[in-house]
C-alpha cells in the first residue's frame, strides 16, 4: 500500500505538471536532467503518476467526442453555437480541423510520450520498477487501440522519437494490432500487475490489475474478430471471481454505478480516480459533470421538494438522451422498466421530484438522465453556477461491457458457445430486473449492450466494427430537435442538408489537418 499512496499523492500532485517530464532540464535545482531521473522506486512512481495524470486528462474530450458521434445523445447546451464542434460531431458536418478530435489525437500521442519515457528510462531491478514498466505497456496498449479504432493510419510509435523520427509514416492497422497484443502480453505475462484480493477489494484495482490488462486485450481481440482469443482472455477475467456486478454482486443501487457510491466498486475494471480532496481541488477537473448535467438554468426547482435537498445546480445541459434511445429501453423492457428508470426520466418524471421546465430545451426530446445525475451527495464542494467538483471516478470499462464482449465473442467463434453466451448476458438481464432469455443472438448481444452502456463513450466504436453505422447514423443530423417544456413538445428546430455517416468516410475519423500541414509524410484517411 505504500507504493499505492506515494501514486496516489503524485496523480493528484502533477495534475497541473504532467508535461514537466517533456523538458530536458534541471528539475527544481536538484533531482537532475531526465537522463539521471528515474534510478529510484519513488522516481519510477513520480513519472507513471504523471502518465495516470496524462491519460486521466484525455478521458473528458474523448468520452465527450464518442458519445455525440453516437446515436445515444443530442448534443444540447444553451444552443448550435454553444460548443460548435461538439455540434458539428453531432451532426455529421465536421472536418479534419474539428478542435475535438484534434485534440484527443494529440493526447493520446501524450500518453504514449509518457509511456515510453518509462518502458525505455525505468530499469527493471525491482519489483516496484517492474510493476511501472508493466502498468506503462497498458497504457501505450490502450493509446494505440484509441488510434487504431478511431483514425486506422495514425502513425505507430513504440519508442521515443529522435528528431529525424518526427515525420513519421502512417501506420497500418496491422501494426498497431501488432504492438498492442505484444504490450499488453508482456504487461500480463511479467508477473507485477497483482490482481485483486477479493471482489471487494477496492483499493487494488485504483492502478492497473493483471485483469485490467486481460480484460483490454480480449476487447483488442474483438475488436480483431479474433473470436477464440477474445472468448478465452475474457472468461479468464469472469472466472477469476474478483469482478462482478454493483448492486448484486456487491451491494449497492443500480442508479448508481456510474456515480460516487459505486467509486471502485466489484463492477470497476478501469477507472480514473479522483479524490475527496478540498484542498487540492483544482488539480482535478472533471468536465464531463458540468457538461453532462441538466440545464439547470432553464429548470425550477421547487422549495422544499427532494430536488431542492439533492440536485446540484450549475451544470450545462449537454448529451441528452435521445427519443429513440428511450424506445429502445421501453422495447426492450416496457415502460416502467426498473434499468430504463434507473437511466432516463421524462420530463413528466422530473416533475415528481420537484423540478419543472416553462422554458425550451436545444437538442433535446424531453428526456433527462438520470444515470449521471449530478447530485449534492458527490460534490466535493458547491459552487452553484460551476459544479465541476465531483468525486465521482471515470468510468473507463465496466464488468458489464467484459461480460458483454465475451457473449460477442463466444457467439461469433468458430465453435459458438451458446450457453456460456446466454449466461454473460442474462447476468446483465438479471440486474435490469428482466426475464432470463432461453437463447440469445448477436441482435440481444448488441441491444442489451445499447442499453446497458449508454451514454458510455462505447457505442460509435461498437457500430463501425459491427458494420451498423451506416444504416444507424444515416440520418444523424438530419433534423434537431428543441422540446418545449410547457406544452410537452418537441419540434424541428433547424435542419441541415450536408448530414449523417457516409460509407467509406466515417469509418475513420480524419486526421488532424495541422498534422497534415506538420507532417510531409502523413497522408489524409479517404474522402476527408
Amino acid at each position: 500500500m505504500k507504493a499505492n499512496k506515494i501514486l496516489l499523492i503524485w496523480v493528484f500532485v502533477l495534475g497541473l505538471t504532467a508535461c514537466e517530464d517533456k523538458l530536458d532540464i534541471l528539475k527544481h535545482g536538484n533531482l537532475g536532467a531526465i537522463e539521471e531521473f528515474y534510478r529510484t522506486d519513488n522516481e519510477a512512481l513520480e513519472g507513471l503518476a504523471a502518465l495516470y495524470s496524462r491519460w486521466y486528462s484525455t478521458h473528458d474530450g474523448a468520452w465527450m467526442m464518442k458519445n455525440v458521434l453516437s446515436d445515444d445523445v443530442w448534443c444540447g447546451g444553451e444552443g448550435r453555437g454553444d460548443n460548435t464542434n461538439l455540434h458539428y460531431l453531432n451532426e455529421y458536418i465536421f472536418g479534419s480541423e474539428n478542435g475535438n478530435i484534434e485534440g484527443y489525437y494529440s493526447n493520446l500521442y501524450g500518453i504514449i510520450y509518457n509511456a515510453n519515457i518509462l518502458i525505455e528510462r525505468v530499469q527493471p531491478d525491482s519489483e516496484a520498477k517492474k510493476r511501472v514498466i508493466a502498468e506503462a505497456k497498458f497504457f501505450r496498449a490502450f493509446a494505440h487501440f484509441e488510434l487504431v479504432t478511431l483514425w486506422g493510419t495514425a502513425p505507430v510509435v513504440d519508442h521515443v522519437l529522435l528528431p529525424s523520427e518526427y515525420h513519421k509514416a502512417p501506420g497500418t492497422p496491422a501494426a498497431h494490432w501488432s504492438l498492442i497484443e505484444k504490450d499488453l502480453n508482456e504487461a500480463i505475462q511479467s508477473n507485477s500487475l497483482p490482481s485483486k484480493s477479493s471482489i471487494n477489494d477496492r483499493a487494488t484495482g485504483i492502478r492497473i490489475t493483471k485483469e485490467t490488462a486481460l480484460a483490454w486485450l480480449g476487447k483488442a481481440y474483438v475488436f480483431q474478430k479474433k473470436w477464440p482469443e477474445a472468448a478465452t482472455t475474457l472468461d479468464m477475467v469472469i472466472n477469476s471471481g474478483l469482478y462482478g456486478l454493483y448492486g448484486v454482486d456487491q451491494t449497492g443501487q443500480y442508479e448508481d454505478v456510474i456515480l460516487m457510491p459505486a467509486d471502485n466498486s466489484c463492477e470497476s475494471v478501469l477507472e480514473g480516480e479522483i479524490k475527496n480532496d478540498a484542498q487540492r481541488l483544482w488539480n482535478r477537473f472533471p468536465t464531463i459533470f458540468i457538461m453532462g448535467g441538466w440545464r439547470m438554468s432553464k429548470l425550477t426547482i421547487t422549495p422544499g421538494s427532494w430536488a431542492a435537498s439533492n440536485i446540484a445546480l450549475g451544470t450545462y445541459g449537454f448529451f441528452n438522451p435521445k427519443k429513440e434511445l428511450y424506445d429502445a429501453f421501453v422495447a426492450r423492457e416496457g415502460i416502467n422498466g426498473y434499468r430504463l428508470n434507473q437511466t432516463i426520466l421524462t420530463h413528466a418524471q422530473l416533475n415528481t421530484i420537484g423540478v419543472t421546465l416553462n422554458q425550451s430545451l436545444h437538442g433535446h426530446d424531453g428526456y433527462f438522465f438520470w444515470k449521471n445525475r449530478v447530485v449534492n451527495r458527490d460534490l466535493i464542494y458547491p459552487f452553484p453556477g460551476y459544479n465541476v467538483t465531483q468525486h465521482t471516478n471515470k468510468r473507463v470499462m465496466r464488468f458489464a461491457e467484459v461480460l458483454l464482449l465475451a457473449a460477442e465473442a463466444h457467439l461469433k467463434s468458430s465453435t459458438p458457445n451458446q450457453a456460456r453466451a446466454l449466461t454473460y448476458v442474462n447476468r446483465i438481464r438479471q440486474r435490469a430486473q428482466l426475464p432470463d432469455l432461453a437463447t440469445v443472438t448477436m441482435d440481444d448481444v448488441k441491444i442489451e449492450k445499447r442499453l446497458e452502456l449508454c451514454n458510455e463513450a462505447v457505442r460509435f466504436q461498437d457500430l463501425v466494427r459491427w458494420g451498423d453505422a451506416a444504416m444507424v447514423l444515416a440520418n444523424q443530423g438530419k433534423d434537431v430537435y428543441t422540446y418545449n417544456g410547457t406544452t410537452n413538445t418537441r419540434s424541428i428546430e433547424y435542419s441541415n442538408t450536408k448530414y449523417g455517416f457516409k460509407v467509406g468516410q466515417h469509418e475513420l475519423l480524419p486526421i488532424p489537418a495541422k498534422e497534415i500541414l506538420l507532417n510531409k509524410n502523413m497522408k489524409q484517411n479517404p474522402k476527408w
